[in-house]
Parts: structure tokens; sequence; C-alpha cells
């Protein structure tokens, strides 16, 4: 079995706080995701749109496209209108060579507002759980239909965050749709990764790679902090620079030879927390468990 590793540009600039990393461009993240050893870059809000301008961009550093997070609207928006926002963002992932597109529901999510604690995030009733999962089955056939798989990223601030949330909506959706295992949004949910990686491990299609500072989560736990104050605070560092047994996930990803990609995933301060150095501690790390469970890593082709 084997695996790609890739890395986000979150480590480098956030789309939710454009202040970090403002000035650092698109071909920077790329260099230094290259030097650091990954094959793989998702995209960011910096990144142009065309295939004409990513295509060379990444083969510059012979790269492949991971995959690029959408902005889910069904809760407002009918399924008609999601179809023709999503079809041109699925276009061009396709265009560029990978099949997975990440997909949040974004609709009163907080977790963008520096200003909102994250116990202002929304959630559903039984009416809402049903008509959105409805729609989200059929966006998940449609892109399916056209060889491009929906993720689905739970995420701190939206309405699937909890381990809870994660149950109902696998149970709601059929396996058209897949899903992110994202680590750290899971521990700061308070769930356990491995035990939500052991029930759907059927339907994960990437697996994003964060670790947590328990400290830090405690500091926000008990501040009912935003979610962005808790990434400026730390939280969230990359894997084996925190507290979670990412060895413990390794073994399970060998054991359920999975061959999707594992992306490093871990918002910070580039600031306080300087990326290449990392990022590069994160490849390491993750090529250390790989090693001892023996999962090869593929490289770009």
């Amino acid at each position: 079995m084997s695996v790609k590793i890739g890395v986000s540009p979150i480590s480098w600039t956030n789309d939710d706080m454009p202040e970090l990393g403002r000035d650092t461009t698109v071909e920077h993240c790329l260099q230094e995701g290259k030097q650091a050893g990954y094959s793989g870059f998702e995209l960011g809000g910096k990144w142009p749109r065309e295939t004409s301008i990513l295509e060379p961009l990444f083969n510059k550093y012979n790269m492949d496209v991971v995959s690029s997070w959408f902005c889910g609207g069904l809760l407002k928006d009918s399924i008609e209108v999601e179809i023709k926002r999503i079809t041109p963002h699925m276009q061009l992932l396709k265009d560029l060579g990978t099949d997975v597109i990440v997909y949040c529901e974004m609709d009163a999510c907080v977790h963008g507002d520096i200003s909102s604690p994250l116990s202002m995030r929304p959630t559903l009733s039984e009416d809402q759980w049903q008509d959105w999962t409805d729609k989200l089955n059929q966006l998940a056939k449609y892109t399916l239909s056209h060889g491009m798989q929906l993720a689905y990223h739970h995420h701190m601030g939206t309405i699937v965050q909890i381990e809870e949330e994660v149950d109902k909506l696998m149970a709601m959706t059929n396996k058209d749709l897949g899903l992110v295992l994202d680590t750290g949004h899971l521990i700061y949910a308070g769930s356990d990764p491995l035990k939500v990686y052991e029930k759907y491990s059927d339907r994960v299609l990437h697996i994003h790679c964060k670790d947590v500072r328990g400290a830090a989560l405690d500091d926000s736990l008990k501040a009912d902090s935003s979610f962005l104050n808790s990434v400026l605070n730390g939280v969230f560092t990359v894997p084996g620079d925190g507290d979670f047994d990412f060895p413990g996930l390794f073994k399970m990803v060998s054991d359920n030879e999975y061959s999707g990609w594992i992306v490093v995933e871990a918002e910070q301060d580039p600031a306080k927390a300087h990326p290449l150095t990392y990022v590069t501690m994160g490849y390491k790390n993750i090529e250390s468990y790989c090693e001892k469970f023996g999962i090869q890593i593929e490289e770009k082709a």
C-alpha cells in the first residue's frame, strides 16, 4: 500500500485571517513545500483559478494538486443553485488531475469571525437535517457522475462539529459522499479521531493531519474562545508536535490499506511558527510513521 503526502497553504497564509502571511506568494509556498518533501499542495484563496496558469506553476515544482475547499451553501440555496456554483470549481480540479472536492457547509458558521465564541455556532433542527442531507446526497451524486467525489470536512464553528454530528451526517447520506478526517478538529470538538476513523474508514477520502497543544486547547475551552483566537494562541501544530497519538492513527491507516492523500494542515501564525520549519517537521514525522508501519510514500509520477 502507498499514500501521498500533501500540504495545505494554511501554514503560510490564512484565508480566514488574510493578514497572516499577507505578503507570501503562491510560488513561495510551492517552493518551500517542495523543499520540505511534499508531492502535493492544496489550493488556497490566493491561488489563481485558471488551469492555464496553475498547471505550469505546479509542474515547475513537480507537485500535484491535492484538492481545494468549497464553501457550501445548501442550507439556503436550492440544489440547482449549488450545482451551478460548484461546477466551475469541480471542472478546475478535474482539469488539474484530482478527483476529490473538499466540501463544508458554511451557512451561519462562526469559525471565520474572531469575535464569535464557538458556543455561538449554528445547529440544525431535525427537519433542517433532513432537507440539507437530501440535497447533499443529490450534490454528491452529481459530482460523482462527473468523476469527482465530494468529501465532507467537519469543522469547528459549523453545523458538523462534534462526533454525534459526524455520525448523523454519515447515517443520513449515502456512500457517494466521502469524509475528510481532520484530527485537529475532532480533538478540539472532544472526540477521538481513532474512534471516528475506525467507524468510517470506508468513507474517508482525505486525512488532514493537524496536532493539538493540550494546554492551549484547555485555555480555549475554558474561555469559550473564538476559533480564530484559538489559532492565534497556538492550539494547532503539525503532526508530532502536540499531544495526539499519530502512530496509533498510522497503524490504522496501514491496517485499513488507506491509499489516499495525507495532508499536513496546521493553521498557525507564520510570524510565530516559521512555515518551512514546521511543515518540514510535519513531513519528517509522517515519514517516520509510514516507515514504522510499512506504508510506502508515493511520489509524483
